[in-house]
């Protein structure tokens, strides 16, 4: 297969992936360029390091697919940056999670009264870090833009200093590299990572609740970044005293800087933020129904993307266009799912009392039939009914890692094809699961 052929059929490629995975298309995907065809492999030149990872870990077998399908051939697809364009964040220190997001900067994020001050601050810190706002608290219910924001200050310090050094990572994270210095032996090591950064921010800092020695050491760590007047930025759920058993020390020292909240949005808002969206992703919609979605589903932000990929998928895949009359019927019977913030806590109830077992056994790394089968359930369902990564998932089934999330999927999803009493047990739990009863 030579490189022109690819070449001359890659804006096909790109059209047949937004058709594969409507879900995860972007805009920016009609400024991938074929790089080379080397041993079999289509390398596609992307517009920077963030955009490569994006790609590496949501589209890649969407983009796999698409160049087998239009080549004829048995093609494998990889993505980089072209050279000379090395992008400046190279030099960005990142922990395993969460990685950075192409979208989540500040130009695309959607200001209103619900975060005007919290964007404010973080477009502050990024411009004078260490100096002022230090440390930035900002909570927040889940799905309200705070993980957005404290990407958007990595992206920005990141372009603005030179060889800056970022720790961004969750909080879980954090402690698990702390445990796992310990078990190694390794605690300089750990300490030396992060205490000599420019900046650290911390993702859901509420995971420090009851977790006395992990709290000790983040303490010190606070200290030396404060005490060389070096950037922190942390999230929560809530406030940090409303954050159960966290020493008053670290109240205290959360406090010191900005202390900031995020509200749900309001209509306008919602409507603006629907509009953002389907702009990122190179989608044309009205107004009308950009004010449909925000009018119809206001838990979060999440939601409001979940309504939007839906009404998309449907028209991609029905050839469409997408008008007001569209959306309501591909919305139908779902409006009100998109209208709750379905947790993950209301599946893991649902689903232990069905089978009578018991959390616990689902967290385990007991393999019997009567405890993987609910547990793999109990991560479809997750993954259909909410918003959460596949690694926020395996992490309240027992710290599973992404595979584990996805084979089951991938198990139950067979299973529900081809089995009629799993496709039955699995609508009746969704019923108990979204309907009254759960309210």
């Amino acid at each position: 297969m030579a490189a022109q052929k690819v070449e001359d059929i890659f804006v096909d490629i790109v059209e047949r992936v937004k058709t594969l995975d409507p879900v995860n298309n972007r805009a920016w995907f009609d400024k991938l360029t074929v790089l080379r065809l080397s041993g079999g492999t289509l390398e596609i030149g992307c517009p920077d390091e963030a955009s490569v990872q994006y790609l590496r870990d949501n589209c890649k077998n969407s983009f796999t697919r698409a160049a087998q399908q239009l080549t004829g051939y048995l093609v494998g697809v990889d993505f980089g940056v072209p050279n000379g364009q090395k992008p400046h964040n190279a030099t960005l220190t990142l922990g395993v999670e969460p990685k950075l997001h192409p979208d989540y900067t500040f130009d695309n994020f959607v200001v209103g009264p619900c975060n005007r001050l919290a964007h404010a601050s973080c477009v502050a810190v990024s411009q004078s870090p260490g100096s002022t706002y230090n440390p930035l608290f900002i909570y927040g219910s889940s799905g309200l833009g705070k993980t957005h924001l404290l990407q958007a200050v990595c992206y920005e310090l990141n372009k603005k200093i030179n060889n800056v050094v970022i720790q961004f990572l969750s909080c879980e994270n954090f402690v698990n590299k702390f445990i796992t210095a310990i078990e190694q032996g390794n605690l300089q090591g750990f300490q030396s990572q992060f205490r000599t950064v420019d900046a650290l921010v911390i993702d859901d800092v509420q995971f420090l609740s009851e977790r006395e020695q992990s709290q000790e050491e983040f303490f010190h760590t606070f200290n030396a970044l404060y005490n060389n007047s070096k950037q922190i930025i942390l999230s929560a759920d809530g406030p940090p005293g409303q954050i159960p058993a966290l020493e008053e020390r670290l109240i205290s020292r959360f406090s010191w800087g900005l202390v900031t909240r995020i509200d749900a949005p309001s209509y306008e808002t919602r409507v603006a933020i629907v509009q953002k969206k389907a702009h990122l992703r190179g989608l044309k919609i009205s107004e009308e129904i950009a004010e449909y979605i925000g009018q119809k589903v206001h838990a979060n932000i999440r939601e409001l993307e979940g309504a939007l990929t839906t009404v998309y998928a449907v028209a991609t895949t029905t050839k469409q266009e997408i008008t007001l009359q569209l959306a309501q019927k591909a919305l139908e019977g779902q409006v009100e799912l998109l209208s709750r913030n379905i947790s993950i806590t209301d599946i893991i109830s649902v689903v232990t009392k069905h089978f009578n077992v018991r959390l616990a056994d689902l967290q385990s790394k007991k393999r019997s039939q009567s405890i993987t089968e609910p547990r793999q359930i109990c991560m479809c369902l997750a993954r259909e009914l909410t918003k959460h990564s596949l690694e926020e998932i395996g992490g309240h089934l027992g710290g599973r890692d992404h595979t584990t999330v996805m084979h089951a999927c991938d198990k139950i999803g067979k299973a529900k094809k081809s089995d009629r009493k799993m496709k039955a047990l699995l609508s009746e739990l969704t019923k108990q699961i979204t309907g009254p009863a759960q309210t």
